[in-house]
């Protein structure tokens, strides 16, 4: 979803006022969450977490994500105008908003991950990037996952009844008191590779496994 914002609606006071819009919105869905536990428990032991996603359906894991600001945990948004709006909304969910994308300021954002990730120990990811092509994950999410010795965790979220954009990436937002599920997949560990043939290897499964879980 890309949203094209002036300086009122990416002023503090603008973003507070959607950021306590998308809290009430999303108290209504009746939300269960799946398979937390395992990669809890990894990070607890000292492990390293990297929780990804598709762009389409981060939307629906704002409020819960909020409980993980225990952690100082990093995400990378883009230098957009729309992402100075998401940018604010993460910041007041807890979560350290580290500026970049794939198309501009992407290599110093990636570095800037890696220092945290290592450091906080959990980061989220969104495959896609801020503009797809929707299902094509990027190189970065591996890179930053063996830089930081991370295990990848994928999510995705169901509703029963949604609502869906007329966006590149068919952006979903569950309508109010539908029943949503969030469910964490098994925890994915990538051995470190250099050569080029690998590392797409591993680009190419870790996207073969999400590519179900995309609505179309």
């Amino acid at each position: 979803m890309r949203i094209k914002v002036n300086r009122f609606i990416a002023s503090k006071p603008f973003v507070y006022l959607l950021y306590r819009i998308i809290r009430m919105y999303s108290w209504t869905f009746r939300l269960t969450v799946e398979n937390e536990k395992a990669w809890l428990d990894h990070l607890a032991g000292g492990g390293v977490v990297l929780l990804c996603a598709w762009h389409q359906q981060f939307f629906s894991a704002i409020r819960y994500f909020q409980k993980y600001k225990i952690f100082k945990p990093s995400l990378m948004i883009s230098q957009s105008s729309d992402g100075e709006l998401v940018a604010g909304v993460a910041k007041l969910t807890g979560w350290h908003p580290v500026r970049g994308s794939s198309s501009r300021g992407g290599r110093k954002a990636l570095a800037n991950m890696i220092d945290r990730l290592k450091e906080t120990k959990l980061a989220g990811h969104i495959l896609d990037g801020p503009r797809g092509p929707a299902g094509e994950v990027k190189a970065g999410v591996i890179s930053l996952a063996h830089a930081a010795d991370a295990v990848i965790v994928p999510f995705h979220v169901t509703a029963q009844k949604a609502w869906y954009f007329n966006s590149w990436d068919k952006f979903l937002m569950p309508k109010p008191f539908s029943r949503v599920s969030l469910h964490f997949g098994k925890a994915i560990k990538f051995n470190k590779v250099t050569d080029p043939v690998s590392f797409e290897a591993q680009r190419k499964e870790l996207e073969e496994i999400m590519l179900p879980v995309l609505i179309v």
